[in-house]
């Protein structure tokens, strides 16, 4: 396993992410359980997880499944880097309440010991503010985060889906406070979708925040979803379906497989590769639902993309270019 500081911080983490998205509603306990384990084996110590995740009616189930996990010892809690998110609703259907939601002072602290008393530990080490909240102010915010700070119920604090003047209006408040702030952002990164390099990445690099991608293969459209039609007849679902009937983005991915066949690579591991190689990347996150396709993600970290490979990627999917000249002079 390859390891990197968190943004500026002396975190050290894994260059891969654990995402647990899929545990409870795509994956049953045990099998969650197995890749955890398997991951941790890997040498993955990088856990991430939100309190929403489980959804609908099962909101909080995923953290559950990493507390019963934990509760096992055998170091599971201590070699392990743990990440969630707070901001969306906690209510179930029906019996929405006010400040069960958002980033109030009042929901992040009832938040932060709900997901403690689910994932059965007695700290977070990275608290993150799953998306922007436009009512509460960050003076308010870092308030709530300094007071459990100093209580050693979270280490760090990290945002999520953030734009780039966020970030910088959320570590500016806090330099103010004389806090250390946000530390890592998690962004909606990958080949097919390169906004983020306009100007969430480059305000995260500026502010010393560790990046790290989510849906890195795009929702399985970058993991050879047209090879996997034609070789077993597997159609695709969901965002790589509504995508593929899109002529163009069909012909686009259809070159992307053509090029990594002819190098003999896998799609799916060289989307990774290619994450690992961009600046200001941490580590992508990978939400794997068997541990067949956690091994194919750890494969990733042993490919060298070359510059032909890399060129090649760039000329299918080309980036925005730097901001303002991607849309200035």
């Amino acid at each position: 396993m390859k390891y990197t500081q968190l943004g500026r911080t002396g975190l050290k983490v894994s260059r891969l992410v654990l995402g647990t998205m899929n545990f409870g509603p795509q994956t049953d306990e045990p099998t969650s359980h197995g890749i955890l384990d398997a991951a941790l084996d890997a040498g993955l110590n990088f856990v991430d997880t939100a309190n929403v995740y489980g959804w609908g009616e099962n909101k909080g189930r995923t953290e559950e499944i990493i507390g019963t996990w934990f509760a096992q010892g055998g170091g599971r809690r201590e070699k392990t880097v743990l990440a969630t998110k707070v901001y969306g609703s906690m209510s179930r259907e029906g019996e929405t309440w006010p400040n069960e939601d958002r980033l109030s002072a009042l929901n992040i602290r009832r938040a932060v010991e709900a997901s403690l008393k689910r994932l059965q530990t007695d700290h977070i080490d990275v608290y993150q503010f799953h998306h922007i909240d436009r009512r509460t102010p960050f003076e308010e915010i870092w308030q709530a985060v300094d007071v459990l700070i100093q209580q050693g119920k979270i280490l760090y604090a990290g945002s999520s889906n953030f734009p780039g003047y966020k970030i910088a209006q959320a570590n500016e408040t806090a330099a103010r406070r004389e806090m250390v702030g946000l530390v890592s952002e998690q962004c909606l990164y990958n080949l097919a979708e390169r906004r983020a390099e306009m100007e969430v990445i480059p305000a995260a690099q500026d502010y010393g925040l560790g990046v790290i991608p989510w849906s890195p293969l795009h929702g399985g459209l970058l993991g050879g979803v047209i090879k996997k039609e034609v070789e077993g007849g597997r159609r695709a679902s969901g965002r790589s379906a509504d995508a593929l009937a899109n002529s163009s983005v069909r012909a686009q991915v259809q070159a992307y497989e053509d090029l990594l066949d002819k190098h003999g690579l896998e799609p799916g591991e060289a989307a990774l590769a290619w994450l690992l190689t961009r600046p200001g990347v941490t580590g992508p996150i990978v939400g794997p639902r068997t541990a067949g396709q956690l091994e194919s993600a750890l494969r990733a970290l042993e490919l060298e993309l070359s510059e032909e490979v890399l060129a090649g990627l760039d000329e299918i999917f080309p980036g925005p270019g730097p901001s303002p000249e991607a849309f200035a002079w």
